[in-house]
């Protein structure tokens, strides 16, 4: 056995390179031929998106769940323990689970060097974790896999499944340098999680990249259910909003933020087309209802607080962050109070068009946390250290900045979420010291 503890394994794992020279699937295909591929005894949903796809796996998982399957959820990044990324029936993969699959995946790899005359073979960070959640999924015999992806997707490492339903939430830009430049490039790419004959469901969309994905769609024999056309949100932001597919059925939500509407939305709908081809499994409208209400997205407008209100969102994009300050300007506005932000960031990720979002008269304190890609005082432009102040621990800065509200201001901790994890670990600590 190489693991015996989880930390073993962790500090293993971060220390795996994060690319290949070439960006393709020969690795881990590799790899999972020597599981015995793993990925094609489960049932499987892909979502990709450039935001949103955590919100939309996570309400589809427990619409699964509330229909009696036995779900598995693939996702990233965690916020309390790495075991998040797994799960089984929306419960952390257990630690004796892990290092059993992990150790798998170890002696596979082991095995195709050996066959295959090839000592240098070996996996990157993410492939290691996509095989070891298809092994795992197999070995717990789930009926479905929610399976996000991690970057992109015709290159990403979990785009070796053939899904009953693919679904993109978003195009806009992030991750560029990869991906990109243009969104032209990040929305071929994102496309290429449509697979022939599957149905895709398709979120908020800019007009100027749809052709693209409609091109895919036809080269793929494939069917897009797209929202705005093929299924709606009413009355989003109002005292409930409703989500309408084109069958008629409706579902009446308890209110949320408008984007997670939409992301309820489309799980809703991608649901909907899983249960046409096994209709054993179809929920009432008011099961299906309670299932969306009572999903907790970690570390995505998670509110931990409600008088003052603090939430806590891992938007770290311009496309997430302007929707995220959206709503928490209209929170604020309406108790008539001001924001509060506590803001981390990556130093590759566009710092300068982020802050710019911030209003004049919101309280923005910087700050960095302990990861190398983490963004240093010197790595914000210095505009907005003139105007935000720094401080470089971000728990000093959070528990000051939470002592000093007022009962109508809102609270915002983001930028990224190893901030927000940051923070939820403190705050996990200090409840259990209490207790």
């Amino acid at each position: 056995m190489k693991f015996t503890t989880v930390k073993e394994f962790t500090d293993y794992l971060y220390h795996l390179p994060h690319l290949h020279d070439k960006s393709d699937l020969t690795y881990i295909k590799r790899l999972l031929a020597q599981l015995g591929n793993p990925q094609d005894q489960v049932k499987t949903i892909h979502v990709t998106g450039t935001n949103g796809k955590g919100s939309t796996s996570y309400y589809l998982s427990n619409l699964l769940q509330k229909a009696g399957q036995q779900t598995g959820l693939f996702v990233s990044p965690y916020i309390i323990s790495f075991n998040e990324r797994i799960q089984l029936n929306g419960q952390g993969i257990s630690d004796s689970d892990l290092l059993n699959v992990a150790n798998e995946v170890w002696e596979a790899m082991a095995a195709v060097r050996e066959q295959d005359q090839d000592p240098d073979f070996g996996l990157v960070t993410f492939e290691y974790e996509v095989a070891m959640a298809f092994a795992y999924f197999a070995h717990k015999d789930c009926d479905y896999a929610v399976i996000e992806v991690g970057i992109g997707g015709e290159h990403d490492k979990t785009n070796v499944i053939t899904p009953e339903v693919s679904i993109i939430t978003t195009i806009g830009l992030d991750h560029e340098m990869i991906i990109g430049p243009t969104i032209q490039d990040i929305a071929r790419e994102k496309s290429g999680v449509i697979k022939y004959k599957r149905p895709v469901v398709l979120g908020n969309i800019p007009e100027s990249v749809k052709g693209i994905l409609e091109k895919k769609i036809a080269e793929e024999a494939s069917t897009g259910y797209w929202l705005g056309k093929n299924f709606r949100v009413l009355e989003a932001g109002s005292e409930k909003f409703v989500v309408s597919l084109a069958s008629g059925q409706k579902y009446d939500l308890l209110p949320r933020p408008e984007v997670e509407t939409f992301d309820a939305a489309m799980a809703l709908r991608a649901f909907n087309l899983l249960c046409l081809k096994n209709p054993a499994m179809s929920l009432e409208a008011e099961a299906a209802e309670a299932a969306i209400n009572e999903t907790v997205v970690p570390g995505r407008y998670q509110i931990i607080q409600r008088r003052p209100m603090i939430v806590l969102d891992g938007a770290h994009n311009l496309q997430a962050m302007g929707n995220l300050l959206h709503f928490a300007h209209g929170q604020a506005k309406a108790r008539r109070g001001r924001l509060h932000a506590l803001v981390g960031m990556m130093k590759d990720k566009d710092i300068d068009q982020v802050l710019d979002l911030f209003q004049a008269e919101d309280d923005v304190v910087l700050t960095t946390v302990d990861y190398p890609r983490a963004a240093r005082k010197e790595d914000f432009p210095a505009k907005y250290l003139d105007r935000f102040s720094y401080q470089a621990d971000p728990w000093t800065a959070y528990q000051k900045m939470a002592s000093a509200l007022a009962d109508e201001d809102l609270l915002l901790v983001s930028g990224s979420f190893y901030l927000v994890s940051a923070i939820l670990l403190k705050l996990h600590a200090e409840q259990t010291e209490k207790e």
